[in-house]
């Protein structure tokens, strides 16, 4: 039977029929009964609201390529897949389509808000899922988790009762950074730092003895309602007489003191700094150094309340500006300076942060984070790449304060506290009772022995912060707290994949739980990887309006394409990359060109199977013998010169990418594949061999070169098939002729015959391809017909260099058309008219004489010459025009330097060519 490919390779076909028969075939399900070496690791869980962008399809892919490539290589494989429920992000959506009906969640009730939330997530919430799957990720679908199932629900509430009966979670009333538009306490990682400009109100607040005033300074004016103090530094001798008086808050007309705090900067300002203990994290220390009150001014919507007096009602934007009025009608406004500054920012609500008084629950990170802390600095544990994110995730372990993991939501694991509201008149307050525990029936049972039977509960409206459960993820997947075969073989997970920015998000989580729970770090690699930037360079966001589509691109050019252009771009693990894209065409030069790379592979496995007479290489038999293994300089007989050298190149490449891919080089081994095979097999071994495949080639020479054709061939399938799962799985089966019992994705990563890599051979084939390169230059420079064969004289003193080039003389004379070759110490200096070129050492000549009519090339060169300097008379008197220069446009004059340059450049070739003629 002969087996081939259709003309024309169609990635939408071929990418959707793998991705069904690897699904359809569970040929990614892992079986921890097999045993061996395991390799396993969690995908970043994307959030249910999402859908695919850049920033995933990149992850993916790095994933995909390790995944794939220690599958290969014999390591007992998986890849888990699961999603986030995004606590905040879909209550926010479920919450603007009950606005658009008229409705809030409070009309609905809980249960029948979290009835609509879970039918949400079944109609719309798989939406990210689907799209992975166009990714060809290489997961495992049978072990696919949900954040919010049944397993990790039970890990959660495990995880949670744990920490509260070891002394590590408490309910208590703290400082906690509040979203007003989600009405929501957020974590300080959940806050987004942005610079603003902004403006610095300096108001003076008066001595209650009426002996003078203190000038302070803030950039929020309105929390001055909430004043219960100001502070000075001890050290600062224009105010140490005053260190124990009081001022009167303006407007409120409230006594406070004057403190000594060595916190406030003499430098910064006047050296007074109000204090607002109830609305500001610095402030709410110096309160609690110095027994100051804590005024909350403020309603959790971001309006203020009734401590703040006739300012009650107003949003706190709005207050500011009555505030700043009321200050400048009773003459303490002194001056408004603009002023840039930092402002905190809810990544989820999008507004400013509120520092804000609440009670909720928290986490005591300190004796999670220093057992993190010790198996980072006795293990080196995990180990990041690149090694210098080590000291950021190590620093930032150091500095983390107490978590808070309490959100006012409903859509999320709700806490598993139950109050006793029957001690507290039907209320939940700030001092009611509570248990912890599993379930209500545990809860009730807790209740009852300690308040007695009429005891009446009501379980905490909140939900945990969404990190929490994500924190479990690397072994609450694999089926903890049970203990189960998946976490007894695969955990702890051997790499993690994440971006930088998400280290102090999930990385520092991951590690604290996973060290407090099962004693080990949930995994012994962090790969952090760097954005896709836009092209432009800029980070992709949604607020610029710059991402770029990878759906897109897919559709236009193939998932392949897509993903390789995406690993090839990487220059060093944790760097940046940048996409090209054209926003008018939604076109990619850079994924274009990976798409006319999976044409050339095709297009190269076409012609080589073309040439095997229906063989397989099973049938064909390897080109040389797998045992024993070849001494250096033996060679199986019938192995020709150019079959030496792509098997020593071959060989060079599985050892490259090998090395590459352990080392987490993934866009070297990328590059050095597509060198490989664009450049070594495709552009030279198939054009070195075409000649012994024709009907009246010497047989064994023939067998030869199929042998080498079809293990090469094989060979860069399986290499290439991390980065190019679709397209190679598809050819490997047709040149293979295996049926579908079998797959690519499942066979041995090739392994590299050391024996077989002659570098000096290699570097006697750079001297041939140089000389033919140079042959072929010579022969267009002098418009040499294609169908005319020369005569070409290769003269080098170095008797070396002269045998590699007798030895290699045969391909000189096919790849250049060369009918008669002389290689020589010396040249005859009566060789007539000649064109001379220069590889190295050699200097390559070819008599012209019957080969081209000089006269009419002369004549040809001279009126292109003539036409190239009227072009460059006409731009260069544009470019001295000033009216022209001052009215175009800068892009227009540029375009006008960069023709004029060119056209020079034109010119230079041509005189120098006719010096020859």
């Amino acid at each position: 039977m002969t087996a081939n490919l259709p003309p024309q390779y169609d990635p939408q076909a071929t990418e959707a029929k793998w991705q069904k028969y690897w699904e359809d075939n569970q040929t990614f399900k892992a079986d921890p009964e097999k045993g061996g070496e395991p390799y396993c690791v969690v995908i970043p869980p994307p959030n249910v609201t999402g859908s695919l962008h850049m920033g995933h399809a990149f992850e993916e892919t790095l994933i995909d390529v390790l995944v794939r490539y220690h599958r290969m290589t014999g390591r007992n494989t998986l890849w888990l897949p699961g999603t986030d429920h995004a606590s905040i992000a879909v209550q926010t959506i479920l919450d603007n389509q009950l606005k658009a009906e008229g409705k809030t969640r409070h009309d609905l009730g809980r249960e029948k808000f979290l009835e609509r939330a879970w039918e949400w997530k079944a109609q719309s919430g798989n939406t990210i899922t689907n799209q992975l799957r166009s990714l060809g990720v290489s997961v495992d679908w049978s072990r696919e988790r949900f954040t919010m199932d049944e397993g990790l629900s039970a890990a959660v509430l495990e995880a949670f009762v744990r920490l509260y009966d070891e002394g590590l979670i408490y309910r208590g009333n703290y400082l906690v950074n509040w979203c007003p538009a989600s009405q929501s306490a957020v974590s300080d990682l959940e806050v987004d730092q942005q610079e603003v400009d902004g403006h610095l109100w300096h108001f003076r607040y008066p001595l209650t003895d009426g002996s003078g005033y203190l000038e302070v300074a803030t950039t929020r004016p309105e929390t001055m309602l909430g004043d219960t103090g100001v502070a000075v530094n001890p050290q600062d001798d224009r105010y140490k007489h005053l260190i124990g008086k009081t001022l009167t808050l303006p407007i409120v007309n409230r006594e406070i003191p004057i403190i000594a705090d060595e916190f406030v900067d003499p430098t910064f300002g006047t050296g007074c700094v109000k204090v607002t203990p109830a609305h500001d994290p610095n402030d709410f220390e110096m309160g609690k150094r110095h027994n100051l009150p804590f005024i909350n001014i403020m309603n959790k919507d971001g309006t203020l309340n009734e401590n703040a007096g006739e300012f009650q009602g107003q949003d706190r934007f709005v207050a500011r500006k009555n505030v700043v009025q009321r200050l400048e009608l009773d003459g303490v406004l002194v001056k408004i300076e603009d002023y840039k500054h930092t402002v905190p920012y809810s990544e989820r609500g999008k507004v400013p942060v509120e520092p804000l008084i609440s009670t909720q629950w928290f986490v005591k990170i300190d004796p999670l984070s220093q057992r993190a802390l010790e198996a980072l600095d006795r293990s080196n544990s995990p180990v990041f790449v690149p090694e210098r994110w080590t000291k950021v995730y190590r620093d930032w372990l150091v500095k983390l304060k107490d978590w808070c993991i309490s959100r006012q939501l409903w859509w999320g694991h709700q806490i598993p506290a139950w109050y006793a509201v029957s001690e507290t008149q039907g209320e939940i307050t700030d001092t009611t009772p509570f248990v912890v525990a599993k379930t209500e029936a545990e809860a009730k049972e807790k209740a009852t022995a300690k308040f007695g039977k009429d005891v009446q509960l009501a379980r905490d409206p909140d939900v945990l912060d969404t990190w929490f459960s994500s924190g479990l993820w690397p072994f609450s997947t694999l089926g903890w707290p049970d203990e189960t075969k998946d976490l007894d073989f695969y955990y702890p997970t051997t790499t993690l994949v994440t971006g930088f920015d998400i280290i102090f998000f999930w990385v520092a989580r991951m590690t604290m739980m996973a060290g407090h729970f099962t004693g080990k770090m949930p995994f012994e690699t962090v790969y952090i990887h760097g954005l896709v930037l836009d092209e432009n360079g800029q980070k992709m966001s949604k607020s610029k309006n710059n991402g770029i589509d990878p759906l897109l691109l897919i559709g236009k050019y193939g998932t392949d394409a897509l993903r390789y252009t995406l690993v090839k771009e990487v220059v060093g693990a944790g760097q940046n990359i940048r996409m090209e894209y054209d926003r008018k065409t939604d076109e990619s030069k850079s994924v274009e060109a990976s798409r006319n790379f999976t044409n050339k592979l095709w297009n190269a496995a076409r012609f080589v199977m073309m040439n095997l007479e229906g063989q397989t290489p099973q049938q064909l038999g390897s080109p040389h013998p797998p045992q024993p293994p070849l001494t250096k300089g033996g060679r199986e007989e019938g192995l020709e010169l150019c079959d030496r050298w792509i098997l020593s190149r071959y060989n060079q490449v599985v050892q490259q990418s090998r090395n590459c891919l352990e080392n987490y080089g993934l866009g070297e081994a990328a590059k050095g594949l597509y060198e490989f095979i664009w450049g070594d097999f495709c552009d030279w071994y198939i054009e070195l061999v075409k000649s012994r495949l024709q009907q009246d080639a010497e047989p064994n020479s023939k067998k030869v070169a199929q042998q080498t054709f079809a293990f090469v061939l094989e060979g860069i399938l399986k290499l290439l098939h991390p980065f190019m799962p679709h397209i190679t799985e598809e050819i490997w089966h047709t040149l293979t002729q295996t049926g579908e019992d079998e797959c690519l994705a499942l066979q041995a990563y090739p392994e590299a015959d050391i024996s077989l890599i002659d570098a000096e051979l290699e570097q006697q084939f750079e001297l041939l391809f140089g000389t033919i390169r140079t042959i072929r230059n010579l022969r267009a420079d002098s418009d040499i017909k294609p169908s005319v064969k020369v005569t070409a004289i290769l003269q080098s003193e170095s008797e070396k260099e002269r045998q590699i080039l007798s030895d290699g003389g045969v391909y000189i004379q096919d790849l250049a058309k060369v009918e008669n070759l002389t290689v020589t110490a010396s040249v005859d200096a009566d060789l007539g008219q000649t064109i001379a070129g220069v590889v190295g050492t050699v200097q390559v000549l070819i008599p012209l004489a019957g080969v081209v009519d000089l006269a009419a090339l002369r004549a040809k060169l001279e009126k292109k010459l003539s036409k190239v300097e009227a072009e460059i008379k006409h731009t260069a008197a544009r470019l001295t025009n000033q009216k022209f220069v001052d009215k175009a446009t800068p892009d227009v004059v540029q375009g006008a330097r960069d023709a004029l340059a060119e056209a020079e450049k034109q010119a230079e070739i041509l005189r120098d060519r006719l010096k020859v003629f």
